[in-house]
């Protein structure tokens, strides 16, 4: 089935058959996921996914405006009720390090603006295997030297990301400890691919019913990202093998239906261990990323993400 035409099935499924339960409905499109990364397949799946973006994305209640930090474009995502200038989210989307951009990037930003009151800021990192580790990296740092820069306190800046953007973002928050810098706020993970080893047991016990991503698909981009340049236990790769001591708090959200499960439960484990804070929200009907989609769970989870930011920023319980 052609991307165009899954796209389509996504959407009618999701907005029309609303009473059939969607997990299956996803798994029987295996819509994202699971095929080879060759170039004809990583080109249809980019295409997929932007229109995806376009399709999904917030457009009321948001301002959108278009930047560019050197060669890096960005957006900043405005939220017309409840803003509050002095603090900011930088947010880092998914999409396996190979795939995404600003419009896949404007889903969740656009949510987590509208929720949190908070301007988001997304960016255009580059994508193996044109540019494999550690281009992704070295853009997050640009545009966080940018806002830092810009006047933003490291203090009133949340770092986000899911799936592989959760990677970049707890990837992002080691490089600023070894260089001794400021660390942000805190961080909001969604799903975060911490482990890319693939050998969490959440790969095997959730295999059948992870509706989203096979452990063949994650494992080729985590080959394509590292590009030989170590191992994928390497904490710059795997993140959750690093020195987690002293980052700020962290939030985590999974759903339990995912694969990537364990690499949540893991890095919860590790902070704790280090002494740091950090919660694990797993949604039960959950799947990797959930809160992309237009589901009441999905609504639901970023209220409860709104009312952990509101506590972070003005110390409420």
């Amino acid at each position: 089935m052609e991307k165009k035409e899954q796209l389509q099935n996504i959407k009618h499924s999701l907005f029309g058959h609303m009473n059939d339960p969607l997990m299956k409905v996803l798994k029987k499109i295996n819509f994202v996921f699971g095929k080879s990364l060759n170039a004809e397949e990583l080109q249809k799946h980019r295409r997929f996914i932007e229109r995806l973006g376009q399709m999904a994305a917030p457009k009321d209640d948001v301002t959108v405006d278009e930047f560019c930090v050197g060669d890096i474009n960005c957006e900043a995502i405005t939220p017309e009720i409840a803003h509050n200038p002095e603090y900011i989210i930088l947010y880092a989307h998914g999409g396996g390090y190979n795939c995404g951009g600003l419009n896949y990037a404007r889903i969740l930003g656009g949510k987590m603006a509208l929720f949190t009151g908070l301007k988001v800021v997304t960016f255009d990192y580059r994508l193996a295997p044109e540019h494999p580790y550690p281009a992704a990296l070295d853009d997050c740092i640009t545009l966080w030297d940018h806002l830092t820069g810009e006047g933003y306190d490291p203090d009133h800046i949340i770092v986000a990301g899911d799936s592989a953007g959760g990677n970049l973002a707890l990837c992002l928050v080691q490089k600023l400890k070894a260089l001794d810098s400021a660390l942000p706020k805190g961080l909001l993970l969604f799903s975060p691919w911490t482990d890319m080893t693939c050998s969490n047991h959440s790969y095997e016990t959730n295999f059948e019913i992870d509706p989203i991503l096979t452990r063949k698909y994650v494992l080729s981009a985590a080959k394509v990202y590292v590009n030989d340049q170590g191992e994928l236990s390497d904490p710059a790769f795997s993140p959750v093998n690093g020195d987690l001591s002293g980052f700020p708090p962290v939030y985590i959200m999974a759903g339990k239906n995912e694969i990537l499960l364990d690499d949540s439960r893991k890095l919860k484990d590790r902070i704790e261990k280090s002494g740091g804070t950090v919660i694990l929200d797993i949604e039960k009907s959950g799947w990797h990323v959930y809160q992309l989609f237009p589901i009441p769970q999905a609504r639901s989870a970023m209220k409860r993400l709104s009312k952990h930011v509101s506590g972070l920023l003005y110390n409420k319980p």
